[in-house]
């Protein structure tokens, strides 16, 4: 019994050697197969072999993924190369992470920064620029001169990346600049310019008397009626001109208290000559607050909203203005019920000589210029300009001013 089982055990003993051996011989083999190429390599039989191939295959894979990789990373290159924008990839302390090499020839980065200059706001120290750029997601786009060249006219603007990372895209519109400046000096120009024969041709068009060609009458209330609207497109070109400059120029309004109690009389004023008393209007003013800001200005926004709810509300009906209070600060609300506007058009409105139907703006004596001075007044005030319409129901224009700009009312 004793000398059987100590046969059992030798061979097994040799059993396990001659394995371990195999294995050991199978382990060499793999060793060596991974220096060599994928076809040639033989990894042997059992455990070893069987681990060895699939880790050569996930090898094999990873490789493939890492020359994917590569391709994706030099066509990234390549198209930060390409576009003609400086590009710049923030982190979620305004660390400059990447750039491409417009970023130097626009913002005049370094390819390789030192680690204490990496920091966006050690090259670009414009103060505004950092408001911006900490402001929540705007959307809103950023102008300024570039720090290489100050003839250079930057625009930036921020997209939102995974891992609270940001792109920085800056692009050069110096020339749309120029182009935008020579449209508004020509406008502007020929704005003063057509001043002074409409107001010479509105003066000898009052001195005629009815009484002395009653037949000609008709005629001459068409040409006064022309002439009046003529007066106020011109006036309003003057008006924007003066805004849109100010605004190139960063040029902050007057920041005075404003009484909203006297402003909200004078416009309601301004609207009930206009409307002629064909229409309802009522005032509601429940925020004992007044406005910081441009006086002129603001009544000139808040005329042109009440003048244009008169204009496209039929006769009797109903207007509505209020100054009330709202989450984000105080807002001025203008709501008619008049023919209201189409969906696809809101979007487009505060563009300068946008019309939504052109026959029904010349048939009231819009001029398309009038929420285009709203826009450009509210931004100027750091307000946004915030729109609702239906059709055959009416509209809703809310000029919502941020807190910073309210005060108490003073007694």
């Amino acid at each position: 019994m004793i000398e059987i089982f100590s046969y059992q055990l030798h061979w097994l003993t040799l059993s396990l050697l001659t394995w371990l051996g195999y294995e050991a011989f199978c382990a060499l083999c793999a060793a060596r197969a991974l220096n060599l190429p994928a076809r040639s390599r033989w990894f042997g039989l059992g455990i070893v072999g069987w681990l060895s191939r699939r880790f050569n295959q996930r090898l094999i894979r990873a490789q493939a993924h890492n020359k994917r990789l590569r391709r994706l990373l030099d066509s990234v290159r390549t198209l930060g190369r390409s576009v003609p924008d400086a590009m710049l990839v923030l982190d979620s302390d305004t660390r400059i992470v990447w750039h491409n090499r417009n970023a130097k020839t626009l913002l005049g980065l370094r390819q390789r920064a030192p680690r204490q200059q990496t920091q966006l706001f050690d090259w670009l120290t414009d103060a505004r620029f950092r408001t911006w750029l900490e402001l929540p997601d705007s959307g809103a786009l950023f102008r300024m001169a570039s720090p290489v060249d100050s003839n250079i006219q930057l625009s930036f603007r921020v997209v939102n990346l995974p891992q609270s990372q940001r792109l920085l895209m800056a692009r050069d519109v110096t020339l749309l600049m120029r182009l935008e400046q020579v449209r508004r000096d020509f406008v502007a120009n020929v704005s003063h310019e057509l001043r002074t024969p409409l107001t010479v041709l509105h003066g000898y068009l009052d001195t005629l008397e009815p009484d002395e060609l009653p037949e000609y009458n008709a005629m001459f209330d068409e040409m006064r009626r022309q002439n009046s609207r003529m007066i106020r497109l011109v006036e309003d070109l003057l008006v924007l001109a003066r805004l849109e400059n100010a605004e190139d120029l960063a040029i902050k309004p007057q920041r005075t208290r404003v009484a909203i109690v006297p402003l909200l009389a004078a416009v309601l004023q301004d609207a009930k000559a206009l409307s002629g008393g064909k229409h309802h209007i009522t005032v509601e003013s429940t925020l004992d607050m007044d406005i910081l800001g441009d006086e002129k200005d603001l009544r000139s926004a808040f005329t042109n909203l009440l003048n244009n709810a008169i204009r496209y509300t039929p006769a009797n009906g109903e207007i509505v203005v209020q100054w009330i209070w709202h989450s984000a600060g105080g807002q001025f609300v203008v709501q008619d019920s008049g023919i209201g506007i189409p969906a696809q058009h809101l979007g487009r409105l505060t563009e300068r000589f946008y019309r939504v139907s052109s026959s029904r703006s010349r048939d009231s004596g819009g001029t398309g210029i009038g929420l285009a001075i709203v826009n450009h007044v509210l931004s100027a005030h750091q307000a946004r300009l915030e729109i609702s319409s239906e059709q055959g129901v009416g509209s809703c224009f809310r000029c919502i001013f941020p807190i910073d700009a309210l005060r108490y009312r003073a007694d």
